[in-house]
């Protein structure tokens, strides 16, 4: 019989210890801020707690967010991120006050993000990098307050086009995605590689210097590894409308 894999022993917070944890941030709310405690399963005794407007359980060791996070009606800020989540909860949509959510860096796949999410309309950032998400679903389009998504290091071949939509959205990072170029980039590199070999002029090597023939010999290479990866490319069937990896977005700091 296969050997069961056992969930982590983490550490265990007691009212008491969440309560000395609370601080008052410099705008005057209250933060609740559990973040490196070894925590694998987020306690019910939080639910005391409920009315804090910011909740930190980032770099524990947490594999499940329950189904009552929906009761931190107040929260305007959750930070989960280092943790071992494979999904998270539907109810996650209910906290309509929310305005940042970083998941980033844990085991997220396509089938761990909620459609849900969408109810999420105050939203302003959203951090899923460093997960392993190949796609997201198309409701993230509702969520016109968002003006910061990361995307970074997951599975992503195609920038989402719903999260391109989005009317207030500033910054995107796709950094590490295995993102595919357009048919219409691929043409347009080699046309650009075409350009430069017309300006070229034939000289004999004799009567270049030697870091001429150097950067000839460079601009050969370049060329032809260029025609080997473009040409094989256009005859393959490629998706459109794609950006490349991180052409709109700058990397976007933990928060």
């Amino acid at each position: 019989m296969p050997k069961v894999k056992s969930a982590p022993k983490g550490k265990k917070i007691t009212l008491t210890a969440a309560k000395n944890s609370i601080r008052i941030t410099f705008d005057g709310r209250r933060r609740l801020d559990l973040s490196k405690m070894g925590i694998a399963v987020i306690p019910k005794c939080l639910l005391k707690l409920c009315d804090v407007e910011e909740l930190d359980l980032s770099r524990n060791i947490i594999q499940k967010v329950p189904n009552w996070i929906q009761r931190f009606q107040n929260l305007r800020f959750l930070d989960l991120h280092s943790n071992q989540i494979e999904k998270l909860p539907e109810s996650i949509g209910q906290l309509q006050n929310l305005l940042h959510l970083n998941v980033s860096n844990n085991k997220l796949t396509a089938k761990g993000v909620p459609m849900e999410l969408c109810q999420l309309k105050n939203l302003r950032q959203l951090n899923l990098g460093l997960n392993a998400i190949d796609v997201l679903p198309n409701t993230i389009g509702a969520l016109k307050e968002l003006k910061e998504v990361g995307l970074f290091d997951n599975n992503f071949t195609t920038v989402p086009p719903s999260i391109l939509k989005l009317p207030k959205l500033k910054k995107l990072n796709t950094k590490r995605n295995p993102i595919l170029p357009t048919k219409e980039q691929l043409e347009a590199e080699q046309q650009e590689a075409i350009q430069r070999v017309a300006n070229l002029y034939l000289v004999s090597e004799k009567n270049l210097c030697s870091p001429c023939v150097t950067k000839c010999q460079a601009e050969r290479s370049k060329q032809n590894k260029l025609n080997n990866i473009v040409i094989p490319m256009l005859k393959k069937p490629l998706f459109t409308n794609v950006l490349t990896s991180n052409s709109i977005a700058k990397e976007i700091q933990d928060y």
